[in-house]
């Protein structure tokens, strides 16, 4: 249980991409070269091989290592979140003990999708997972839209009580509040802004790849914030043209960091998306 005033691992966290060679390869220079990129322009922290990281298509050792990586190679006050939720407690509770003993400093864990468990099942899911972070904090991780279950504020709540659930990544811009327990982190990038005027911990994020700098100012320049927001508004619509992370990974490459594309199901950005999400680089002040 925290204060949602206090943010130990950061207020901007980017949600990491996992850059890919040319066949597909998890491109692990690429991969701390982007590290090391976002952690010197604005981000506090990194979360590792979430949805951005596109870890349904890693393998448990390929995801590992990643975070093995993030955290060897990250600068001295940095933090690594790991993700390590799963639909199966076992499994999750498993990559958990694994991201802890690897270094972590705290575990992302998403609802468990497909399942539909109850409400008693969540609250068991999470227990165990808790226990199997052995002190670290757990933030729980609420996004309905791909998961098809809602944790509800009242829900969230409840978790709070439990020792070592912390926070919450929030989602759900409907649901999006402080709640007793939990710091709160916007979820999405358009409601960051929203979300540090609530009195939130800040947000795991996926603009702060490209306009970390900005996004940061929005913390540290609270009077500045609407005006900062308003500005990158054409980024945050742009990096939502299609299926995250697709759109993050044109921008990048798009300005030169060359992350690659992505593993089916998902596909590059055609010409079309890749424009859109030129114009938003470009509206921000972020591309010629």
């Amino acid at each position: 249980m925290t204060d949602s005033s206090e943010a130990p691992l950061g207020a901007v966290l980017t949600a990491l991409v996992t850059p890919f060679d040319d066949g597909l390869r998890v491109d692990e220079q690429g991969f701390v070269s982007l590290l090391r990129h976002v952690l010197a322009n604005g981000s506090d922290g990194v979360v590792v091989a979430a949805t951005t990281g596109e870890p349904a298509t890693l393998s448990n050792a390929e995801h590992l290592r990643l975070i093995e990586l993030a955290c060897a190679e990250r600068p001295d006050g940095a933090s690594v979140i790991a993700s390590t939720g799963s639909n199966d407690t076992a499994q999750a509770c498993a990559m958990t003990e694994r991201a802890v003993e690897l270094g972590a400093d705290a575990v992302l864990s998403v609802a468990p999708y497909y399942n539909r468990p109850n409400r008693r099942g969540l609250v068991r899911h999470y227990t165990e997972i808790a226990k199997a972070a052995s002190g670290k904090p757990v933030v729980l991780y609420n996004v309905p839209t791909r998961t098809g279950i809602d944790l509800s504020n009242d829900l969230l709540a409840e978790l709070g009580q439990v020792e070592h659930i912390d926070y919450v990544k929030q989602a759900n811009n409907d649901n999006l509040a402080l709640v007793d327990g939990l710091g709160l982190y916007a979820g999405n990038d358009d409601v960051l802004a929203r979300t540090l005027d609530l009195g939130g911990c800040g947000g795991i994020l996926v603009a702060s790849h490209v306009a970390g700098p900005l996004m940061r100012r929005m913390v540290d320049e609270p009077d500045r914030r609407a005006e900062i927001d308003a500005r990158l508004r054409p980024l945050y619509e742009a990096l939502s043209v299609t299926t995250n992370p697709i759109p993050i990974k044109a921008a990048l490459n798009l300005l030169g960091h060359h992350v690659g594309g992505s593993r089916l199901p998902l596909v590059e950005a055609d010409h079309a998306e890749t424009e859109v999400v030129r114009q938003g680089l470009v509206a921000a002040g972020l591309l010629q």
